[in-house]
């Protein structure tokens, strides 16, 4: 986002007129505020995201060094167990305000984190101190009041994860305008356990800082910290490999059949709505995702003009395109985070009565991610508008999906993909421009207006192609009938090419391109035709008709 818009640009200006308002009470004169404690913890918190922004330490690193404000909100949790609201507060803007940006513009990003973090730790400390949280972590020998003092913590680190979540959707609704309900959608369920976790770890360090043994001791707890966000990073490296590696894959489908451009991403899609509905655990919403998305890889393994081929395939050919799912089961073999989805890639052209392929498998025989991804594909292809179909509306589609249930779709499947539809709705997409000029290869599918243009002039076709210049006998309807005057298309430039008629073989040497340099011998014509004939002049006469 670079043009912040000017709802988000005055939700912003708000934020930092709370946060200004939420330290003002620890800067007034004469405020008992700890400045020793809010140095060192804020010191310590702006040390531990700085590591992010330094380059020379993420490449020792290689790049996993823990990035973004979250890492160590432990750290925040602690001052808001510690210390006033007030200077709680104060602890959150270095860090914030030194931590790394991905995206444009930096400054307003950066201010929007700083009152954000220094809101939702002001009130966590709210909280904490109205749980009297101070007297149940005890002082020096006194021990803590356990476990009364997991109350305060878990509620001060709750009020945290609500603030923050209150405050992300409402940036997300005015900088991206997504409606209310979308912007907080999924944000407090993904927050909450990993606040649960920071909220013991800022326990741990505020006990540990109030003990006998000092604010020294309250560092080992940011070592197992950091080695668990190293980790994260290190998943989300992976992660994004394997994002990657999908991508370059359909991207090469694509490329091969574009006639079906964004097919795949759109049976991912439509997968993972069946899942959802069917009640699959998160963590495999994205293994059927990939399954969806590479469905069709095996494609990369079929001729090109087998998959653009307009009209109906040979029985050869469909035998050619059936084999499309064990090519994509032998391309993924070796893609361990797949998973089911391999199987799924092999299988989704299975039938529920046997009658499918590769394997004729049956009923629950199919493996249940196939299942998902035969229904999604059949229903894109019903609602795609293609260079060569036109699309079918959603509910004829789904009509023609409930009469195939039980025969070749699983009726599960086809029943939780209707409430998805009902839920969530779908676009229909056109996958292929209709009005596209067609590419110069020919292996495309003629109907483009370059390739009509060719059968009508020449029926026999196997000629055109071998030379270039075919495409302008249409100037010379005469051109189709060599017989009669074969070399006029080709040398009108050359006075002498009106001779060759009396030598009755004279009219196949215009097949080849030397045959447009014979007038620097009229009264031999042929040896042009054939370079190496040249160096063998003792049989001149036999190489046309061997040629022929």
């Amino acid at each position: 986002m670079k043009v912040i818009p000017r709802a988000a640009r005055v939700y912003i200006g708000c934020a930092l007129l709370g946060a200004g308002a939420s330290v003002l009470p620890a800067l007034r004169p004469g405020a008992a505020t700890p400045w020793a404690t809010v140095a060192l913890l804020a010191a310590l918190y702006a040390l531990c995201e700085l590591p992010a922004r330094c380059r020379l330490l993420g490449r020792a690193l290689g790049g996993s060094v823990p990035m973004g404000t979250g890492s160590f909100f432990p750290v925040l949790l602690a001052a808001a167990l510690l210390l006033p609201p007030a200077a709680a507060a104060l602890t959150a803007l270095p860090g914030s305000l030194l931590a790394r940006v991905d995206e444009p513009p930096a400054a307003p990003r950066r201010a929007w984190r700083a009152a954000a973090t220094a809101l939702a730790t002001w009130a966590a400390a709210q909280v904490a101190e109205v749980l009297s949280c101070a007297r149940a972590l005890g002082h020096g020998h006194d021990a803590p009041d356990f476990p009364y003092a997991l109350l305060p913590a878990g509620a001060a680190a709750l009020t945290f994860c609500l603030v923050l979540t209150a405050l992300d959707g409402g940036i997300r609704a005015t900088a991206d305008g997504l409606p209310p309900r979308a912007a907080w959608r999924g944000l407090l369920g993904r927050a909450l356990a990993p606040h649960a976790v920071h909220g013991l770890a800022g326990l741990m360090m505020a006990v540990l800082w109030r003990s006998t043994y000092g604010p020294v001791s309250a560092l080992f707890v940011l070592l197992p910290m950091y080695i668990s966000c190293w980790v994260f990073a290190q998943y989300h490296r992976e992660r994004a490999a394997h994002q990657a590696t999908i991508r370059a894959l359909v991207q090469a489908v694509d490329i091969k059949d574009r006639y079906t451009r964004g097919h795949s991403e759109r049976v991912g899609h439509a997968s993972v709505l069946i899942a959802r509905e069917l009640g699959m655990a998160e963590d495999r919403l994205d293994v059927v995702r990939f399954a969806g998305i590479l469905h069709d890889v095996g494609k990369l393994g079929v001729p090109t003009r087998v998959l653009r081929k307009d009209g109906p395939l040979t029985p050869e050919e469909r035998r050619v395109i059936e084999l499309h799912p064990e090519y994509g089961h032998e391309m993924v073999r070796g893609i361990g985070f797949l998973g089911e989805a391999r199987a799924a890639i092999l299988h989704h052209h299975e039938r529920m009565d046997g009658s499918g392929y590769p394997y004729g498998l049956h009923g629950d025989e199919i493996p249940e991610f196939a299942r998902v991804v035969a229904v999604a594909d059949a229903f894109d292809a019903m609602t795609s508008t293609r260079s060569y179909s036109r699309a079918r509306p959603v509910p004829t589609a789904v009509a023609e999906l409930e009469r195939c249930a039980g025969s070749q779709f699983d009726a599960r499947m086809v029943a939780a993909l209707v409430r998805a539809l009902d839920r969530h709705g779908w676009q229909p997409t056109v996958t292929a421009d209709e009005t596209a000029a067609a590419p110069t290869g020919g292996n495309v599918p003629p109907p483009r207006d370059a390739g009509a243009a060719r059968p009508p002039d020449v029926p026999g076709a196997a000629r055109p192609p071998e030379a270039p210049g075919a495409a302008r006998p249409p100037e010379a309807p005469g051109a189709a009938r060599p017989p009669e005057v074969p070399g006029a298309a080709r040398p009108p430039d050359v006075p002498g090419a009106a001779r060759p008629p009396e030598a009755p073989g004279a009219a196949r040497p215009p097949e080849a391109p030397g045959a447009a340099r014979p007038p620097k011998a009229p009264e031999a014509p042929r040896p042009p035709v054939a370079p190496e004939a040249a160096r063998r002049p003792e049989t001149p006469g036999t190489r046309p008709k061997e040629r022929a």
